[in-house]
């Protein structure tokens, strides 16, 4: 807004007026109704303080080192997350095998601990703090869910020693992406205050990477809210606050002294651990019995089969891979795992099962096919006419039409070489 008198026109104004009264600048703004002085301003509001006590049902709890704020919650051993109950109750030699840790093997149900941090960045180092360790535990009445919260800095030694008392049953411990971020996250801040880690002498299971080798054919998504929707059926509600929304709402109670919008980030922790332990019982049950009726999906069977064969255990592959192929494949799927099984039957020898499956992709036109067959005629039975005869038919599924460049560039060159050198012998026999 321009004041009257200002600008071109006020100057004219002024030029020819100099005897009329010209109103002040605090008269002008006492006329819009503008108060003057500090005298009838009203006083500022006082930030209303809501401490975390107020908000979530918790209890101090003493350590050497000071109170720490808990929420703790015993869920029934009936209570059902999503589709299953939580429990651990498969063989979990294969779990010990993919992690690589015969402790895993001998853990029970009661050993295990399932945890999860609530940060104040992503980034790790030594300026982050994990202000909310939730983690569960299998007890006689159920599970159990303690989630230690920092109020305020100064109290992370008394967090980091009532987690360290909570652990001490345990001797394998669960993460998701733990291995990257929460366990070094929270060994660093061992370091930090002087004391040694209890996680060092726990075996570790991180369940993000054997998500991805179990769910990873299924699935376009592997984040632990994906695989809690997608495979546990547990859908949250309006209480959930996005992950990388919670840095910043604890800065803003730090501030603020306003622990309001924690609340859902208590639940959102609290979901990611029960998450965590129903997709560990799960899986160890698909890996303990692979064959299962209850598993519907030929997927899953691909990727179990996968990792039986990586882990060594080719004969129980085999067998995965093979009761695969009977379920309904994506094309692509279905040619990858044919393939891959093709080779496995050979590594364990089975000659015979392997040349079965090549027949088989080489009527769908696989060239891969195409070229073992022919190896086996010329190398092992010593028929030249059937070996020329499979070259042959390969290089013209390469030269038709449709084929892919990169197949050309791929195959050509040791199709020809090959049909050189058998042409070769057969001209000297």
């Amino acid at each position: 807004m321009k004041l009257a008198g200002s600008g071109i026109m006020g100057e004219q104004h002024r030029s020819s007026s100099k005897a009329r009264h010209m109103p002040s600048i605090s008269e002008r703004l006492k006329s819009l109704g503008v108060q003057l002085g500090a005298e009838r301003l009203p006083e500022p509001s006082k930030t209303t303080r809501y401490p975390i006590e107020q908000v979530v049902d918790g209890a101090i709890q003493e350590t050497p080192y000071g109170e720490v704020f808990v929420v703790e919650q015993v869920y029934p051993q009936e209570h059902r997350h999503g589709l299953g109950r939580l429990e651990i109750s498969a063989p979990l030699d294969m779990m010990a095998a993919y992690a690589r840790d015969q402790r895993i093997q001998e853990s029970t149900q009661d050993s295990f601990a399932f945890l999860d941090t609530e940060t104040t960045g992503l980034a790790g180092g030594s300026g982050t703090y994990a202000f909310m360790i939730g983690v569960g535990r299998f007890e006689a009445d159920g599970f159990r869910l303690a989630q230690f919260f920092m109020r305020d800095p100064i109290e992370e030694p008394a967090v980091l020693a009532a987690l360290d008392s909570f652990l001490g049953p345990a001797n394998t411990v669960v993460t998701f992406n733990g291995k990257s971020f929460d366990v070094p996250l929270l060994q660093s801040r061992y370091t930090s205050n002087g004391a040694p880690t209890p996680l060092s002498e726990l075996a570790h299971l991180d369940m993000l990477h054997l998500a991805r080798r179990l769910w990873r054919e299924r699935l376009p998504s592997r984040t632990l809210g994906y695989l809690e929707e997608h495979i546990l059926g547990e859908t949250r509600d309006g209480e959930d606050v996005p992950g990388w929304m919670i840095p910043q709402l604890y800065f803003d109670y730090l501030r603020s002294g306003d622990a309001r919008p924690l609340k859902g980030v208590f639940y959102h922790n609290a979901m990611d651990i029960l998450s965590l332990a129903g997709l560990t019982g799960l899986a160890a049950g698909m890996l303990a019995d692979p064959l299962n009726e209850d598993i519907q999906h030929g997927e899953d069977l691909v990727a179990m089969g996968k990792l039986y064969e990586d882990l060594g255990y080719l004969d129980q592959a085999a067998i995965i891979l093979e009761k695969s192929l009977e379920r309904e494949l994506a094309p692509e799927l279905h040619a990858s795992t044919l393939e891959r099984l093709s080779y496995l039957q050979r590594r364990r020898g089975d000659q015979t099962a392997s040349l079965s499956l090549w027949m088989q992709a080489a009527a769908e036109q696989h060239i891969y096919a195409h070229i073992e067959i022919a190896k086996y005629y010329e190398h092992r039975v010593d028929e030249l006419e059937e070996a020329q005869r499979w070259t042959m038919a390969a290089l013209a599924i390469l030269n038709m039409p449709g084929t892919a460049r990169f197949e050309r560039v791929r195959w050509e060159e040791e199709l020809n070489h090959r049909l050189r050198r058998i042409n070769r012998k057969l001209g000297g026999k």
